[in-house]
């Protein structure tokens, strides 16, 4: 059983740890904290806390440092997430104002988290599979290409080239952009993929040259929705891991290898369980089932309309705890706010 002050020795050796990545020994932190109490004391609050196994001896020195269960027990046990300064506070503001798609907005999100923390950053797309499409839009670029552009109303914007082999006047366009419009437009994306999938599956033998063109344009939206059905990252930061390599004990390459492949993180994020503030965290050995053992996830949650997914960081286990909550948190407060405004200006 630890105790109040043994929680907070622990909390000591923790913070001492993460800023010095030295081990943390009684004296250290008499002189850095003010416990009130001797260094025999702290020792003997210390062998305590290594009997819990939650740190441990990383060599034949007096120093301990945090163990995976000390770093749950101390994440578990934060009394609150500290604000950000109003300096990161103006740096996410700087990265995340102004006009764009949602695929832009989440590419300036990870930006702004990674240079934020130095660890890497991920956020999920929300899921489109209950989203609604609001909007299909064709533009002609000659030489029998067309840019398909699909909106749906969590805002996600999507654009993709058809190859139609002829030009039309814009009569002939309108009834092309008509077809397609009365095909998805209004439809949620589940629906509206069971419908191009039939409407490709009937398609006649003999056919104008608009019903080549709408066929075309069809096959390219067939697998524009799949792909809004399945789960998406955006991360950036990767190089950061290369920085912080003395931090595993082990290769870096597992971390890399989740991160190009992107699968196994999709998982871990959908599993983490999230506290009554939407925060969550899955440390070293708890990722053991996803072959990462060595690395730390810590996310928070945020709404599209409706559609809640997570933004998240990825770093060693010896990574800035507090900190790093309060930068997925205030991201995501952020994040939820402007997709919130974007969908109320609509």
């Amino acid at each position: 059983m630890v105790t109040d002050r043994g929680l907070q020795v622990l909390r000591a050796i923790v913070q001492d740890f993460v800023d010095t990545r030295e081990p943390v020994g009684s004296k250290a932190i008499v002189e850095r904290h003010a416990f009130g109490v001797s260094a025999a004391t702290i020792r003997n609050d210390m062998a305590l806390l290594e009997d819990e196994e939650l740190i441990a001896a990383p060599h034949t020195s007096s120093g301990r440092i945090p163990t995976d269960k000390g770093y749950r027990v101390f994440v578990d046990h934060l009394a609150e997430v500290r604000p950000l300064s109003p300096a990161q506070r103006s740096a996410i503001s700087a990265f995340l104002d102004g006009p764009g798609d949602l695929d832009d907005v989440l590419v300036r999100t990870v930006r702004a988290l990674t240079q934020l923390t130095g660890q890497v950053a991920i956020v999920q797309y929300p899921s489109f599979a209950r989203a609604t499409i609001s909007h299909v839009e064709l533009v002609q670029l000659g030489g029998g290409r067309m840019l398909v552009i699909l909106v749906t109303d969590t805002g996600r914007v999507s654009q993709r080239l058809a190859f139609v082999r002829d030009e039309f006047d814009d009569d002939d366009l309108a009834r092309v952009r008509t077809d397609v419009a009365t095909l998805l437009v209004g439809r949620p994306v589940r629906e509206g993929a069971q419908r191009v999938e039939e409407r490709l599956a009937r398609q006649d033998a003999v056919q104008s040259p608009q019903d080549v063109a709408t066929e075309a344009i069809v096959r390219v939206l067939a697998e524009e929705l799949e792909e809004f059905r399945h789960d998406r990252l955006v991360m950036a930061g990767a190089a950061n891991l290369a920085r912080s390599e003395s931090d595993f004990r082990g290769s870096i390459y597992p971390l890399l290898e989740a991160i190009e492949e992107q699968v196994t993180l999709m998982k871990l994020m959908s599993e983490m369980v999230a506290d009554d503030h939407g925060l969550a965290a899955s440390i070293g050995r708890e990722n053991e089932p996803f072959g990462l053992g060595e690395a730390s996830v810590v996310a928070s949650e945020y709404d599209a309309t409706g559609a809640r997914a997570r933004v998240g960081l990825l770093g060693p286990t010896r990574m800035d705890y507090p900190t790093n909550f309060a930068a997925v948190r205030a991201v995501a407060r952020y994040l939820t706010r402007m997709l919130d405004e974007d969908e109320s200006a609509r």
